[in-house]
Protein backbone atom coordinates (compact mmCIF):
# COMPACT_ATOMS: atom_id res chain seq x y z
CA UNK A 1 0.00 0.00 0.00
CA UNK A 2 1.21 3.51 -0.77
CA UNK A 3 0.51 6.73 1.07
CA UNK A 4 -0.52 9.91 -0.81
CA UNK A 5 0.02 8.51 -4.34
CA UNK A 6 -0.45 5.23 -6.19
CA UNK A 7 -0.95 4.11 -9.79
CA UNK A 8 -4.58 5.28 -9.82
CA UNK A 9 -3.98 8.82 -8.53
CA UNK A 10 -4.96 11.36 -11.20
CA UNK A 11 -2.21 14.00 -11.22
CA UNK A 12 -2.06 17.40 -12.85
CA UNK A 13 1.05 19.56 -13.15
CA UNK A 14 0.84 23.31 -12.61
CA UNK A 15 3.59 24.67 -14.81
CA UNK A 16 3.99 21.68 -17.12
CA UNK A 17 4.65 23.90 -20.15
CA UNK A 18 8.01 25.17 -18.82
CA UNK A 19 11.32 23.44 -19.56
CA UNK A 20 11.76 22.10 -16.02
CA UNK A 21 8.11 21.15 -15.76
CA UNK A 22 8.24 19.16 -18.99
CA UNK A 23 11.45 17.35 -18.03
CA UNK A 24 10.17 16.12 -14.69
CA UNK A 25 6.66 15.43 -15.97
CA UNK A 26 8.13 13.12 -18.61
CA UNK A 27 10.05 11.26 -15.88
CA UNK A 28 6.82 10.92 -13.91
CA UNK A 29 4.98 9.53 -16.93
CA UNK A 30 7.82 7.11 -17.68
CA UNK A 31 7.64 5.86 -14.07
CA UNK A 32 3.94 5.09 -14.40
CA UNK A 33 2.44 8.18 -12.79
CA UNK A 34 -1.10 8.84 -13.99
CA UNK A 35 -0.54 12.40 -15.23
CA UNK A 36 -3.82 13.59 -16.73
CA UNK A 37 -3.34 17.32 -17.40
CA UNK A 38 -1.32 20.48 -17.05
CA UNK A 39 -2.27 23.98 -15.95
CA UNK A 40 -0.62 27.16 -17.24
CA UNK A 41 -2.61 30.41 -17.54
CA UNK A 42 -2.86 31.39 -21.20
CA UNK A 43 -1.96 27.90 -22.47
CA UNK A 44 -5.43 26.40 -22.23
CA UNK A 45 -6.43 24.38 -25.28
CA UNK A 46 -2.89 23.30 -26.12
CA UNK A 47 -1.27 19.90 -25.62
CA UNK A 48 2.08 19.14 -23.96
CA UNK A 49 3.50 15.59 -23.68
CA UNK A 50 0.15 14.41 -25.08
CA UNK A 51 -1.63 15.88 -22.04
CA UNK A 52 -4.27 18.64 -22.34
CA UNK A 53 -3.42 22.04 -20.88
CA UNK A 54 -5.89 24.24 -19.01
CA UNK A 55 -5.93 27.85 -17.91
CA UNK A 56 -7.12 27.10 -14.37
CA UNK A 57 -6.96 24.23 -11.92
CA UNK A 58 -10.74 24.17 -11.59
CA UNK A 59 -11.13 23.64 -15.34
CA UNK A 60 -8.59 20.80 -15.22
CA UNK A 61 -10.29 19.12 -12.26
CA UNK A 62 -13.71 19.34 -13.86
CA UNK A 63 -12.45 17.93 -17.17
CA UNK A 64 -10.15 15.17 -15.91
CA UNK A 65 -11.10 14.38 -12.32
CA UNK A 66 -7.58 15.28 -11.15
CA UNK A 67 -7.11 14.83 -7.41
CA UNK A 68 -3.44 15.69 -6.92
CA UNK A 69 -1.27 18.51 -8.18
CA UNK A 70 2.46 19.12 -8.54
CA UNK A 71 3.68 22.71 -8.73
CA UNK A 72 6.53 23.93 -10.94
CA UNK A 73 5.61 27.54 -10.32
CA UNK A 74 8.04 30.46 -9.73
CA UNK A 75 8.23 31.54 -6.07
CA UNK A 76 6.33 34.85 -6.49
CA UNK A 77 3.28 32.96 -7.79
CA UNK A 78 3.55 29.67 -5.87
CA UNK A 79 1.34 30.67 -2.93
CA UNK A 80 -1.51 31.66 -5.24
CA UNK A 81 -1.07 28.39 -7.14
CA UNK A 82 -1.35 26.37 -3.91
CA UNK A 83 -4.49 28.22 -2.84
CA UNK A 84 -5.98 27.81 -6.33
CA UNK A 85 -5.41 24.06 -6.09
CA UNK A 86 -7.08 23.88 -2.68
CA UNK A 87 -10.04 25.95 -3.86
CA UNK A 88 -10.51 23.62 -6.86
CA UNK A 89 -10.79 20.54 -4.65
CA UNK A 90 -7.30 19.06 -5.04
CA UNK A 91 -6.65 16.57 -2.21
CA UNK A 92 -2.83 16.41 -2.30
CA UNK A 93 -0.56 19.19 -3.51
CA UNK A 94 3.24 19.00 -3.79
CA UNK A 95 5.22 22.23 -4.17
CA UNK A 96 8.88 21.77 -5.09
CA UNK A 97 9.50 25.51 -5.56
CA UNK A 98 11.97 27.08 -3.16
CA UNK A 99 12.54 30.68 -2.12
CA UNK A 100 8.96 31.32 -1.01
CA UNK A 101 8.66 34.20 1.48
CA UNK A 102 7.57 33.10 4.95
CA UNK A 103 4.69 35.57 4.80
CA UNK A 104 3.37 33.83 1.68
CA UNK A 105 3.36 30.47 3.45
CA UNK A 106 1.61 31.99 6.47
CA UNK A 107 -1.10 33.21 4.08
CA UNK A 108 -1.43 29.71 2.56
CA UNK A 109 -1.65 28.04 5.98
CA UNK A 110 -4.37 30.45 7.09
CA UNK A 111 -6.28 29.84 3.84
CA UNK A 112 -6.19 26.05 4.28
CA UNK A 113 -7.65 26.31 7.79
CA UNK A 114 -10.94 27.57 6.36
CA UNK A 115 -11.76 24.18 4.83
CA UNK A 116 -13.58 21.41 6.75
CA UNK A 117 -11.29 18.54 7.71
CA UNK A 118 -12.80 16.20 5.11
CA UNK A 119 -12.21 18.79 2.36
CA UNK A 120 -8.82 20.09 3.45
CA UNK A 121 -5.95 19.76 0.97
CA UNK A 122 -2.78 18.04 2.19
CA UNK A 123 0.18 20.22 1.22
CA UNK A 124 3.69 18.78 0.87
CA UNK A 125 6.52 21.32 0.70
CA UNK A 126 7.47 23.87 -0.45
CA UNK A 127 11.20 23.43 -1.11
CA UNK A 128 10.90 19.66 -1.19
CA UNK A 129 11.84 16.73 -3.42
CA UNK A 130 8.26 15.47 -3.58
CA UNK A 131 6.63 12.09 -2.92
CA UNK A 132 7.13 8.64 -4.41
CA UNK A 133 5.61 5.18 -4.05
CA UNK A 134 8.07 3.00 -5.99
CA UNK A 135 6.54 1.06 -8.85
CA UNK A 136 3.31 3.05 -8.59
CA UNK A 137 4.05 6.72 -9.22
CA UNK A 138 5.66 9.88 -7.98
CA UNK A 139 5.24 13.64 -7.90
CA UNK A 140 8.46 15.61 -7.69
CA UNK A 141 12.07 15.72 -8.75
CA UNK A 142 13.58 12.60 -7.17
CA UNK A 143 15.37 10.01 -9.34
CA UNK A 144 12.85 7.12 -9.36
CA UNK A 145 15.35 4.42 -10.38
CA UNK A 146 17.04 4.40 -6.95
CA UNK A 147 13.82 3.43 -5.14
CA UNK A 148 13.08 -0.28 -4.78
CA UNK A 149 9.49 -1.25 -3.77
CA UNK A 150 9.29 -2.55 -0.22
CA UNK A 151 8.02 -1.96 3.29
CA UNK A 152 10.07 0.91 4.78
CA UNK A 153 8.78 4.48 4.73
CA UNK A 154 11.03 7.52 4.43
CA UNK A 155 10.20 11.05 5.56
CA UNK A 156 12.76 13.83 5.50
CA UNK A 157 13.47 17.52 5.28
CA UNK A 158 16.44 16.96 2.95
CA UNK A 159 15.76 15.58 -0.51
CA UNK A 160 19.33 14.47 -1.22
CA UNK A 161 19.66 12.66 2.11
CA UNK A 162 16.38 10.94 1.32
CA UNK A 163 17.87 9.76 -1.96
CA UNK A 164 20.98 8.55 -0.11
CA UNK A 165 18.92 6.61 2.43
CA UNK A 166 16.87 4.95 -0.32
CA UNK A 167 20.00 4.06 -2.27
CA UNK A 168 21.74 2.57 0.77
CA UNK A 169 18.71 0.50 1.68
CA UNK A 170 18.24 -0.67 -1.90
CA UNK A 171 21.84 -1.91 -1.93
CA UNK A 172 21.00 -3.94 1.17
CA UNK A 173 17.83 -5.39 -0.37
CA UNK A 174 15.49 -3.15 1.64
CA UNK A 175 12.64 -1.59 -0.33
CA UNK A 176 10.57 1.53 0.18
CA UNK A 177 6.79 1.73 0.61
CA UNK A 178 6.67 5.50 0.13
CA UNK A 179 9.14 8.35 0.52
CA UNK A 180 7.91 11.82 1.45
CA UNK A 181 10.03 14.98 1.35
CA UNK A 182 8.42 17.55 3.62
CA UNK A 183 10.85 20.33 2.69
CA UNK A 184 13.43 22.41 4.47
CA UNK A 185 11.59 25.71 4.95
CA UNK A 186 10.64 26.95 8.44
CA UNK A 187 6.95 27.02 7.46
CA UNK A 188 5.81 24.03 5.45
CA UNK A 189 2.61 22.26 4.62
CA UNK A 190 3.09 18.92 6.39
CA UNK A 191 5.24 18.03 9.38
CA UNK A 192 7.13 14.89 10.40
CA UNK A 193 4.26 14.10 12.74
CA UNK A 194 1.67 14.38 9.95
CA UNK A 195 3.54 11.86 7.80
CA UNK A 196 4.40 9.52 10.68
CA UNK A 197 0.67 9.24 11.38
CA UNK A 198 0.11 8.08 7.78
CA UNK A 199 2.91 5.51 7.98
CA UNK A 200 1.65 4.22 11.33
CA UNK A 201 -1.76 3.63 9.74
CA UNK A 202 -0.33 1.98 6.60
CA UNK A 203 -0.47 -1.83 6.97
CA UNK A 204 2.27 -2.28 4.36
CA UNK A 205 4.86 -0.09 6.06
CA UNK A 206 6.85 -1.98 8.70
CA UNK A 207 9.36 0.71 9.75
CA UNK A 208 10.18 4.35 9.08
CA UNK A 209 13.38 6.26 8.33
CA UNK A 210 13.13 9.89 9.48
CA UNK A 211 15.74 12.39 8.25
CA UNK A 212 15.92 15.65 10.19
CA UNK A 213 18.26 18.58 10.48
CA UNK A 214 19.06 21.50 12.73
CA UNK A 215 16.50 24.23 13.37
CA UNK A 216 12.86 24.19 14.39
CA UNK A 217 10.81 21.98 16.71
CA UNK A 218 9.55 19.36 14.24
CA UNK A 219 11.87 16.55 15.31
CA UNK A 220 10.91 17.05 18.96
CA UNK A 221 7.22 16.97 18.04
CA UNK A 222 7.84 13.79 16.06
CA UNK A 223 9.68 12.21 19.00
CA UNK A 224 6.68 12.85 21.24
CA UNK A 225 4.33 11.25 18.69
CA UNK A 226 6.61 8.22 18.32
CA UNK A 227 6.86 7.76 22.08
CA UNK A 228 3.11 7.99 22.62
CA UNK A 229 1.61 6.44 19.47
CA UNK A 230 4.01 4.63 17.11
CA UNK A 231 4.04 0.84 17.20
CA UNK A 232 6.53 0.55 14.34
CA UNK A 233 10.30 1.04 14.72
CA UNK A 234 11.70 4.41 13.67
CA UNK A 235 15.30 5.08 12.62
CA UNK A 236 16.49 8.67 12.39
CA UNK A 237 19.41 10.72 11.21
CA UNK A 238 19.87 14.41 12.08
CA UNK A 239 22.10 16.51 9.84
CA UNK A 240 24.16 19.39 11.15
CA UNK A 241 26.18 18.11 14.12
CA UNK A 242 28.94 20.62 13.39
CA UNK A 243 26.72 23.58 12.53
CA UNK A 244 27.44 26.78 14.55
CA UNK A 245 24.56 28.43 16.38
CA UNK A 246 22.92 31.35 14.58
CA UNK A 247 24.21 30.54 11.08
CA UNK A 248 21.82 29.38 8.37
CA UNK A 249 22.93 26.09 6.83
CA UNK A 250 21.47 25.31 3.40
CA UNK A 251 17.73 25.17 4.03
CA UNK A 252 15.92 28.27 5.20
CA UNK A 253 14.72 26.38 8.27
CA UNK A 254 18.16 25.04 9.17
CA UNK A 255 19.30 27.55 11.75
CA UNK A 256 19.73 26.97 15.49
CA UNK A 257 17.87 29.70 17.37
CA UNK A 258 16.60 28.03 20.55
CA UNK A 259 17.25 25.16 22.94
CA UNK A 260 16.45 21.80 21.41
CA UNK A 261 17.21 22.92 17.85
CA UNK A 262 20.84 21.78 17.54
CA UNK A 263 21.58 18.40 16.00
CA UNK A 264 22.98 16.96 19.23
CA UNK A 265 19.98 18.12 21.27
CA UNK A 266 17.63 16.60 18.70
CA UNK A 267 19.56 13.32 18.75
CA UNK A 268 19.12 13.13 22.52
CA UNK A 269 15.40 13.91 22.29
CA UNK A 270 14.89 11.23 19.63
CA UNK A 271 16.85 8.61 21.54
CA UNK A 272 14.86 9.31 24.70
CA UNK A 273 11.72 8.52 22.68
CA UNK A 274 13.12 5.09 21.76
CA UNK A 275 14.19 6.04 18.24
CA UNK A 276 17.40 4.49 16.90
CA UNK A 277 19.66 7.27 15.58
CA UNK A 278 22.24 6.66 12.86
CA UNK A 279 25.53 8.31 13.90
CA UNK A 280 26.37 9.53 10.40
CA UNK A 281 24.76 9.54 6.94
CA UNK A 282 26.92 6.72 5.57
CA UNK A 283 25.25 4.15 7.85
CA UNK A 284 21.57 5.06 7.52
CA UNK A 285 20.90 1.87 5.56
CA UNK A 286 22.97 -0.32 7.89
CA UNK A 287 21.16 1.12 10.92
CA UNK A 288 17.76 0.35 9.39
CA UNK A 289 18.91 -3.17 8.46
CA UNK A 290 20.01 -3.77 12.04
CA UNK A 291 16.68 -2.55 13.45
CA UNK A 292 14.70 -4.71 11.01
CA UNK A 293 16.86 -7.68 11.94
CA UNK A 294 16.14 -7.14 15.62
CA UNK A 295 12.42 -6.82 14.87
CA UNK A 296 12.43 -10.05 12.88
CA UNK A 297 14.34 -11.88 15.63
CA UNK A 298 11.85 -10.71 18.23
Amino acid sequence: MAILIDETTRVLVQGMTGRIGQFHTQEMIDAGTNVVAGVTPGKGGTTVLNRPQFNTVREAVEATGAEASLLFVPPPFAADAMMEAADAGIKTCVCVSDGLPAQDMMKVKRFLRHFPDDQKMRLIGPNCAGIISPGKGFMGIMPPHIYKPGRVGIVGRSGTLGYEAASQMSALGIGISSSIGIGGDPINGSSFRDILELFEADPETDAVMMIGEIGGPQEADAAQYVREHMTKPVVAYVAGLSAPKGRKMGHAGAIISAFGESAQEKVEILQEAGITVAPNPSVMGDTMASVLGEKAAA
